[in-house]
C-alpha cells in the first residue's frame, strides 16, 4: 500500500468516525424497533416478558380490516390532513411574501410568525383549549360580540374539534414553512419583477406570473414535508382533546397508542403501524410520480 493510499483511507477513516454516532443512534432507535415492528405485526403478545409471543401470521391485518375504530381514525387522519396541507402552505406563502419586503421591524415581524412552530406544543394546546373554551372563551366571547349568539363548542363539540385542531395545526406550523418560502422568494431574481414593473404588471399578476411559477419546487417540497407530518400527528390531538370528545378527533397515530399503551396489544398496534407507513409511502410516492403534473398545474 503506498503513502497516498494510506493517506486517502485514514482521511475517509476520519470522516466516517464523525458520521458513526449519528449512524448508531439511527441503528439503535430506528432501524430496530422498524424491524421489530413487522417482527410483530404477525405476532401476537401483550409487551410482557413473562407471557411469550405467539405467532398469528396475517390475523392483526385481516382484524384491521373489519374494525370500525380504525376505519373511523383513518378517516379522521385524512380529513385533518386535506384541510392542514392546503390551508398551511397558502398561509405560508402569504405570509413569506408580504415579509419578503423592506419594511421597518421586518426581523420582529418574521420572528413572530416563527415563535409558534418553536412554542412548547403542550403549552401551546394548553392554551388554545382555554381559548375555545365554550363559555368563557376568548374567540366565543369575540364570536358573540359580532352576532353569533350560539358560537361553537370547539374541542367539547363533536362537529368543531377537528377544525379547532386544525387550525392550531395552521397557525403552530406556519411560520416554519414560511421560512422556507422566504428562502426561495430570496432566490428569485429582483430583474425579473423590475422588467414586469416596466411592462406595467401590478403586484397580483407579479404573484400570479412570477412568484408561484418560481416557487413550484419549494411548494412541492413542502406538500410533502407538510402531507406526511398530517399522517403523523399525534401529540397536538392527544394534549388538546385526547382523541375526544368521543373518538371525533382519533387519528391513526392515537389509535396505534391506545392500541399499544392502553390496552397492551402489541402486536396489533405494530400491525396498525405498518398499514400507516404503507398508507404514506403510496401518497409520498404517488406525489413524486406526479411532480411533472403538479408544477404544470401550479
Amino acid at each position: 500500500m503506498t503513502a497516498k493510499q494510506k493517506k486517502v483511507i485514514k482521511r475517509n477513516l476520519i470522516g466516517y468516525s464523525f458520521i458513526l454516532p449519528n449512524f448508531i443512534g439511527y441503528f439503535l432507535f430506528i432501524f430496530v424497533p422498524v424491524v421489530f415492528s413487522f417482527v410483530l405485526s404477525v405476532m401476537k403478545w401483550n409487551g410482557s416478558s413473562n407471557t411469550p409471543m405467539e405467532f398469528v401470521g396475517f390475523e392483526n391485518f385481516i382484524r384491521l380490516m373489519s374494525d370500525s375504530t380504525f376505519k373511523m381514525a383513518v378517516g379522521h387522519t385524512f380529513y385533518y390532513a386535506i384541510f392542514t396541507v392546503p390551508l398551511t402552505v397558502a398561509a405560508a406563502l402569504l405570509i413569506a411574501v408580504l415579509l419578503n419586503s423592506k419594511i421597518k421591524g421586518i426581523v420582529v415581524y418574521r420572528t413572530a410568525f416563527f415563535f409558534p412552530y418553536i412554542a412548547s406544543l403542550v403549552a401551546v394546546g394548553a392554551v388554545w383549549n382555554m381559548l375555545f373554551m365554550k363559555d368563557v372563551g376568548p374567540i366565543n366571547e369575540f364570536l358573540r360580540a359580532i352576532g353569533i349568539s350560539n358560537p361553537p363548542g370547539w374541542v367539547a363539540s363533536v362537529k368543531w374539534a377537528m377544525p379547532a385542531i386544525i387550525i392550531v395545526s395552521v397557525w403552530k406550523y406556519m411560520g416554519y414553512y414560511m421560512i422556507v418560502y422566504l428562502a426561495a422568494l430570496q432566490g428569485i431574481s429582483k430583474e425579473l419583477y423590475e422588467a414586469a414593473s416596466l411592462d406595467g404588471a401590478t403586484g397580483w399578476k407579479k404573484l400570479k406570473y412570477i412568484t408561484i411559477p418560481m416557487l413550484k419546487p419549494t411548494t412541492f417540497f413542502v406538500v410533502i414535508m407538510l402531507t406526511i407530518q398530517c399522517f403523523k400527528v399525534f401529540d397536538l390531538i392527544y394534549i388538546m382533546t385526547g382523541g375526544g370528545p368521543g373518538r371525533a378527533t382519533q387519528v391513526m397515530v392515537n389509535h396505534i397508542y391506545d392500541a399499544a399503551f392502553t390496552n397492551f396489544e402489541f402486536g396489533y398496534a405494530s400491525a396498525s403501524a405498518i398499514v400507516l407507513f404503507a398508507i404514506v409511502l403510496v401518497i409520498t410516492l404517488v406525489q413524486f410520480r406526479g411532480e411533472k403534473k403538479f408544477t404544470e398545474w401550479m
